[in-house]
């Protein structure tokens, strides 16, 4: 027995405990790694249009017509997007859940996705813009806006993360409210916001890819680099300051971080529902409430699971293909319920 242990063992032994959880942690986030690596290589050789292996070896190195465009500009194209806004909006959730200290918070609490979706329906009804190049910057601002006027209304110097959700909350109804009315009203922006609402990979292009790319780059980089300041944050506003949190300016970053990470990732794809919800939320579950682990745990397993879903699309619709917004939220509704219904939700 431990209690019966010469002092110097039970020193030892406590020693070893951490080492040994740090060791389980990173070889997990290897296991993830790995994962990742094999979905990724899934959606480039899997498709809504059968090609064989040599078929599509032949298409990503020699780039020989039909096989090249279908492999390197579309389901190369939408790999990489999938990969940038699967992390994008695994760390957006996790950062305002610890940010909000609610483990069931996601990217759409504080109105994020409303103010992009609000954003392109006025762009494709008032101004006339049908292309997907000009979606993303009118849902861009239209994302950034809402996170600064919720930050605002939040109470800004004295934020807290029930003013937050509250003023996250009102504003999406809001906002919500003015895009049925106006695609209600406009035909053609019906037609055209249905397919962007449900979000997709499908319109993915180099392009795009450059355009989100360097928010996304520095969403990813603010949010990893909060992880200490938001740990003292989740064990209580006085708890924080006690140990130098300037809580004001880590709050500010947060909604920053989530505001470019969500924005720049709905603007490329649409509002895709549960990843950034269930995904930080299960990693939880194994990690603990560490954001140093929690963090880049769901930067692998968010895209793990939106690249997933586009593959279970792309399948099980042949020769058509379901999007990827559909798929997840026919995941994550179930599983959402299950989380919600648990006896013991994972704690901050």
């Amino acid at each position: 027995m431990l209690v019966d242990s010469p002092p110097e063992q039970r020193v030892e032994h406590a020693c070893a405990a951490p080492s040994t959880r740090r060791a389980v942690r990173s070889l997990g986030l290897l296991v993830a790694l790995a994962i990742l690596l094999l979905v990724v290589l899934v959606s480039i050789a899997v498709g809504a249009k059968e090609l064989s292996l040599a078929q599509v070896w032949h298409g990503l190195f020699h780039d020989s017509g039909t096989y090249g465009d279908v492999v390197v500009d579309e389901r190369l194209s939408r790999t990489v997007l999938g990969l940038l806004v699967g992390a994008a909006l695994g760390l957006s959730g996790a950062v305002l859940q610890a940010l909000t200290r609610n483990p069931l918070a996601d990217p759409g609490l504080l109105g994020i996705n409303a103010g992009a979706s609000a954003a392109v329906v006025t762009a494709i009804s008032f101004f006339g813009v049908g292309s997907l190049s000009g979606y993303v910057w009118f849902a861009f601002a239209g994302a950034a806006a809402v996170g600064a006027l919720v930050w605002f209304l939040g109470g800004s110097r004295g934020a807290t993360p029930v003013r937050l959700a509250l003023a996250g909350t009102a504003i999406s109804a809001a906002l919500y409210g003015y895009l049925q009315a106006v695609m209600i009203t406009d035909g053609a922006a019906l037609d055209k916001m249905r397919f962007w609402t449900v979000g997709s990979l499908a319109s993915a292009t180099s392009s795009t890819i450059v355009q989100v790319l360097p928010f996304l780059a520095v969403g990813m980089v603010l949010a990893l680099l909060l992880a200490r300041p938001l740990n003292a944050m989740t064990m209580g506003d006085d708890t924080a300051r006690a140990l130098g949190a300037d809580l004001n300016r880590t709050r500010a970053l947060a909604m920053l971080a989530a505001t470019v990470l969500c924005g720049a990732a709905t603007a490329a794809c649409g509002p895709i529902v549960f990843v950034g919800l269930m995904v930080p939320h299960v990693v939880r579950s194994f990690t603990g409430p560490d954001l140093r682990w929690i963090l880049p745990y769901a930067a692998v397993l968010s895209p793990v699971l939106l690249l997933g879903s586009d593959i279970l699309g792309r399948v099980v619709a042949r020769p058509s293909e379901l999007q990827v917004g559909i798929v997840t939220a026919i995941i994550g509704g179930p599983v959402f319920i299950y989380l919600v219904r648990r006896r013991r939700t994972a704690q901050l």
